[in-house]
């Protein structure tokens, strides 16, 4: 693969009221480098490959049953819009996303929020009709005793989900597989989520696929090692938490998530954060019966 070391000056974490790849606000302005109260920048070192990443949204599919959106409120009556992802676990009622969509270090989390799967204009005041209320999040300690951009590594979240008529999400939509580090950055990778900058309104499934590169301690600032990167990839604010999957079957409509949307800038750059094997633990709390 073509190395490239390029500095990304608008890589960004996401404020709880409205930044890049995350929390996304009703009519969100567009993509650009971070704005809101909370807003924290990351530089980051990046490494291009030669199969170049292929921007495809909406997804033509339309949606996908696994694949959802995260619509929540917090107590200062900001509006949380992210996206996420059905994972296999006992209780069959896991959702994963990225931990800034539950709230940044050192700040408040939200009041409440549910999941809908396959959102497809919604509408996000319908959420609480149509959606899966969250009863827990799960995230590291790191995370929640951490500060940006330090905590970057561990901007990962497992949310347990409610029945809903006696049913589990996973027992109506089905699940995606999680797969733990390493990472197999040389398969083709797909990015879903939920983008809501201009020139999208949050209210269709988008995507970006592509052969990710796997960065390294030579290649970027700490705060992104391990991290995926996708490049001309215009998933804008909205689309963090959103599932890289791989081996994404059609019938079904999963695969195997191997990180989520976490960070990204102007310059059509994401990243996504795997998992680490610590976050087994999480992901088994979040799945107890």
């Amino acid at each position: 693969m073509a190395k490239i070391r390029a500095v990304i000056a608008g890589l960004v974490t996401v404020a709880t009221s409205a930044a890049l790849l995350g929390v996304a606000p009703p009519n969100a302005s567009a993509a650009g480098p971070a704005h809101g109260p909370a807003a924290r920048t990351a530089s980051l070192v990046g490494q291009g490959g030669t199969v170049p990443t292929r921007v495809r949204a909406p997804w033509p599919g339309g949606t996908v049953r696994t694949v959802g959106k995260l619509v929540g409120s917090y107590p200062d009556g900001q509006l949380l819009a992210c996206s996420g992802a059905v994972v296999d676990a006992p209780n069959g009622s896991v959702v994963v996303t990225a931990a800034h969509c539950v709230h940044n270090p050192g700040e408040p989390r939200w009041e409440q929020a549910w999941f809908v799967p396959a959102y497809d204009r919604n509408g996000t005041t319908n959420a609480a009709r149509d959606g899966w209320r969250v009863t827990s999040a799960h995230l590291e300690p790191a995370w929640r005793r951490g500060r940006l951009p330090q905590a970057l590594p561990h901007d990962y979240a497992f949310l347990t989900v409610e029945r809903r008529d006696g049913r589990t999400l996973q027992e109506v939509v089905g699940a995606n597989r999680v797969a733990f580090e390493p990472v197999d950055a040389s398969r083709p990778t797909v990015a879903m989520g939920y983008p809501a900058g201009e020139p999208y309104d949050g209210e269709t499934l988008g995507h970006c696929s592509g052969v990710p590169s796997l960065l390294t301690e030579r290649d970027t600032q700490q705060p992104n090692v391990g991290g995926l990167l996708l490049e001309s990839c215009d998933l804008t604010q909205g689309s963090s938490g959103g599932p890289w999957l791989q081996d994404y079957d059609v019938k079904s409509q999963s695969g195997t998530v191997v990180a989520v949307v976490s960070v990204g800038d102007d310059r059509g750059r994401v990243l996504g954060r795997p998992f680490p094997e610590t976050a087994r633990k999480l992901l088994e709390a979040a799945g107890r019966r």
